[in-house]
């Protein structure tokens, strides 16, 4: 099979560079007991609602919303709030080594994330990683969230990319599904070593 000429690499963030999960912090506030902290995590903080702040929605008053709907479970629920920085672990380390194999190589960068405007800007210095990258795009900023295809165009307009000459790289099927059906070469990440072997084979050094 012929290879195709590739000019860029998109990288999603959370969970392909970036460790992100609420748990970490929810462990924390149901001192350890698993059930309580999935039962919350599945009935009240849900992915569809801390969506919601990645497509622009301000965190008080996303939490202001759902403690109105749920005021037993405010001390749970505030904790989003006041100690969100607790849901990060840090960077993916041998993923962004490959990254930075990728910047020495020379290779074009972007990001495209799905980030609450509030918590980028905060989190930003703590990956310096991020300054390898020739353009971000962030969702909150853009009042857009994956897998929206208006938010993958935004991206390509933006930095002038060609989706049939650029590699996008996510950790979520949707995401990754989307990217393809928009003529992306689409990898879907499920761990770094994979990632490696998955670039190779689309021709990437």
């Amino acid at each position: 099979m012929t290879k195709p000429d590739l000019d860029a690499i998109v990288f999603d963030l959370g969970g392909v560079l970036v460790d992100w999960n609420p748990r970490y912090l929810y462990r924390r506030v149901f001192e350890g007991d698993e059930d309580a902290m999935e039962a919350f995590l599945g009935t009240v903080v849900t992915p569809a609602w801390i969506i919601a702040m990645d497509a622009g929605e301000p965190m008080a008053d996303a939490v202001a919303r759902l403690a109105a709907r749920h005021p037993a479970q405010l001390r749970a629920i505030e904790a989003f709030q006041t100690r969100w920085q607790e849901m990060y672990r840090g960077a993916i380390v041998d993923s962004v080594l490959l990254l930075g194999e990728l910047h020495a190589r020379g290779w074009p960068l972007y990001a495209l994330t799905n980030w609450s405007a509030e918590a980028f800007p905060v989190m930003r210095p703590h990956f310096p990683f991020l300054e390898w990258f020739r353009g971000v795009v962030v969702s909150g900023e853009e009042g857009l969230v994956k897998p929206d295809p208006r938010l993958f165009h935004r991206m390509l307009d933006r930095f002038g990319l060609v989706p049939e000459r650029t590699v996008y790289i996510d950790d979520s099927h949707p995401n990754v599904a989307m990217a393809g059906a928009i003529g992306f070469h689409a990898v879907h990440c499920r761990k770094p070593a994979g990632l490696r072997a998955d670039l190779a084979r689309l021709g990437v050094p």
